[in-house]
């Protein structure tokens, strides 16, 4: 095949404190679901990348945790020095702002991006839920903090404004080479995100500290025929710290945990495509979130 002299590509960065819509700002300019989403801030909880492919350009974009301020175990670490690392590799960084509760990350800019020489632009997302005086404000506010590339107003949700992003990206990408195969959508192997798909429905369907509590590993993938059509088996662990968490997750007769595994399982087939059996586990495991060599297996530590 003859090479596209004209080829761009770059990492697009994503970064931003919790809850301010970086998923589903990636969802939106993917054009399809990487990434689980939820209202729940420290939703994602590692840096996931979705790659968008045409034949010009291949745009590697990075989904990053929250910034979390205050660090209260080893998980929250390593989930800040996952957000941070994309000042390392970036072609071009997205700062995402909830306009709705328009905190900034002050740290940002005072001790990541002022030295910067990529595009940097500052995406004030949410837009739908304030009005258009307060969105000119914000954005007044903004342009005294630094020298941003462009500030783009977007709503991930309803997908306005995604376009024009997509749009500025694809223009300020430089020529380069495709650095995954233009079929792949991610770095991610499926297991990954079956886990994460799992780990999305205990962040709807349980409150309090269940969802922070709990970490979903898929202990085995199966793949077979049933009835002359694909057809796969998965387990799947999912860990919690105390005994009352386990009751919780398992619910009143086993119903919670039921309900999990059904709201999953229509989940993880709509991904996959094909019908599964999935069998989920729960297993008591103290202080996880402090456990290097747990950390490690969960893919936080390397």
């Amino acid at each position: 095949m003859e090479e596209n002299i004209n080829h761009k590509s770059g990492f697009v960065n994503i970064i931003g404190l919790p809850n301010v819509g970086k998923s589903s700002l990636l969802n939106a300019l993917l054009g399809d679901k990487m990434v689980i989403v939820s209202h729940k801030p420290q939703t994602t909880r590692h840096r996931i990348f979705g790659i968008m492919n045409t034949d010009n350009y291949q745009v590697v974009f990075s989904d990053t945790p929250g910034i979390i301020r205050e660090e209260s175990y080893k998980m929250q670490k390593a989930m800040n020095d996952a957000a941070l690392s994309v000042f390392e590799d970036s072609d071009i960084l997205l700062v995402v702002i909830d306009l709705s509760n328009p905190e900034f990350p002050q740290e940002v800019i005072d001790n990541k991006i002022q030295h910067l020489k990529i595009p940097v632009i500052l995406v004030l997302n949410k837009v739908d839920l304030v009005d258009e005086d307060k969105c000119n404000e914000q954005v007044e506010e903004y342009k005294k903090l630094y020298n941003w590339t462009q500030i783009v107003s977007t709503s991930a949700l309803k997908k306005s404004g995604t376009d024009e992003l997509k749009e500025l990206i694809v223009s300020n990408l430089q020529p380069g080479p495709a650095y995954y195969p233009k079929d792949q959508l991610s770095n991610r192997p499926e297991r990954f995100f079956i886990s994460e798909l799992i780990r999305e429905n205990i962040l709807t369907l349980y409150h309090q500290e269940i969802p922070y509590a709990t970490e979903v590993a898929v202990t085995d993938f199966k793949e077979s025929e049933k009835h002359g059509k694909p057809f796969v088996h998965i387990y799947a662990t999912i860990f919690c710290m105390r005994r009352s968490q386990k009751g919780i997750l398992l619910g009143k007769n086993g119903s919670a945990i039921k309900q999990l595994g059904m709201e999953s399982r229509k989940a993880i087939e709509e991904y996959l495509g094909k019908r599964i059996y999935l069998e989920l586990h729960i297993k008591i495991k103290e202080k996880w979130r402090d456990n290097d060599s747990l950390l490690k297996s969960f893919g936080y530590l390397h």
